[in-house]
């Protein structure tokens, strides 16, 4: 069969790969749906994303269905359709023994650090299959991009009536939007690009952005729509190493600034006028749990998360090498992309 490799940054190929045997104990095969592109998969592409190893079949957000189970398998039976949770973790390490196993020290993210889903089957635990039968593919697609964002807000506790300011209107920010909106806090989100907060406004509903001009004045603007306590929880997800030294300067005194970015470069800022004096806690968010894709299957299925403004491009698998490159492109306005695998 047919799969998309990433041989090296900027190389696509398509390669011949070996149908997967008949799965093992707690492992399934899935025939893969639709493939959603995130920052990983362009950061990937572009040799800058640091845990991105090749040659590599990308391909962790996945709408999929079952196609045969192993001995011992009970959550999922063949023909159901999941979300898959990609994070295989090694359920022996402390982290995982202590129920972080959106951080094992082991990890493997399926399309990242091993292959992927741009094939048209493979071989998952079935453990990492969450039952999405009234989604469609490409909605159980979107279910790992929101579940980084509903970790995110998670890690920054957001309560209600606080101010809450979201740093970059890609697609992690916009996952976390949705979480931030649910949390009744109100919600700031800030960008350098007019057209993706115009975005934010218009179709998800929030109407308090504001513009970032590399002058520093957004600080100031901050502080007034804040009436001067700036905010109370802050979530870069920028990967910018200045926007997230930068962010210190909008947390609010006793706030919390939390990372779900991803930056290679080192972080510098001072230590006395914000971190120290505003006691400010900061914290990383990585992955996200299995509860995450349980509720945010159930949040679509009700309606609560609407989907529709979130796919704005769809290739089929045999186009994908060729319009990846667009969809990289600034005027493209990329959204979420989702490959369709027929």
């Amino acid at each position: 069969m047919r799969a998309i490799q990433l041989e090296q940054p900027q190389r696509f190929l398509t390669i011949d790969v070996p149908e997967p045997a008949d799965p093992g104990p707690g492992d399934a095969v899935v025939r893969v749906h639709a493939v959603g592109i995130c920052g990983t998969d362009y950061g990937g592409y572009l040799g800058k994303m640091p845990f991105f190893s090749y040659p590599r079949i990308p391909g962790h957000e996945l709408g999929v269905s079952v196609v045969a189970v192993g001995e011992g398998v009970t959550n999922v039976r063949p023909g159901d359709h999941c979300a898959v949770e990609p994070y295989i973790n090694c359920q022996q390490c402390y982290s995982c023994r202590r129920g972080y196993t959106n951080c094992c020290e082991h990890h493997q993210t399926l399309g990242v650090h091993c292959d992927g889903g741009l094939r048209p089957l493979f071989t998952v635990p079935a453990r990492k299959l969450h039952l999405a039968n009234k989604l469609s593919s490409a909605q159980s697609a979107l279910v790992e991009t929101l579940a980084i964002g509903c970790h995110a807000v998670d890690r920054g506790m957001p309560k209600p009536g606080d101010n809450l300011l979201i740093i970059g209107a890609g697609p992690i920010g916009l996952s976390a939007l949705e979480f931030a909106k649910l949390s009744d806090a109100r919600v700031i989100v800030m960008d350098m690009n007019e057209q993706r907060l115009a975005f934010v406004r218009d179709q998800m509903g929030v109407p308090d952005t504001l513009l970032t001009t590399g002058d520093g004045s957004e600080v100031e603007r901050l502080r007034e729509m804040t009436g001067g306590q700036f905010c109370d929880v802050v979530i870069d997800a920028t990967g910018s190493n200045k926007s997230m030294a930068k962010a210190l300067e909008y947390c609010a005194f006793a706030g919390k600034l939390v990372y779900v970015g991803i930056t290679q470069a080192e972080l510098q800022f001072p230590h006395a006028p914000f971190l120290h004096r505003r006691e400010l806690t900061i914290l990383a968010s990585r992955n996200a749990l299995s509860r995450d894709f349980t509720r945010i299957v159930g949040l679509i299925e009700d309606g609560t998360i609407d989907t529709k403004p979130w796919i704005t491009h769809r290739a089929a698998f045999e186009e994908m090498i060729e319009v990846f490159p667009d969809w990289l492109k600034p005027e493209s306005r990329v959204i979420k992309a989702v490959v369709e695998m027929g």
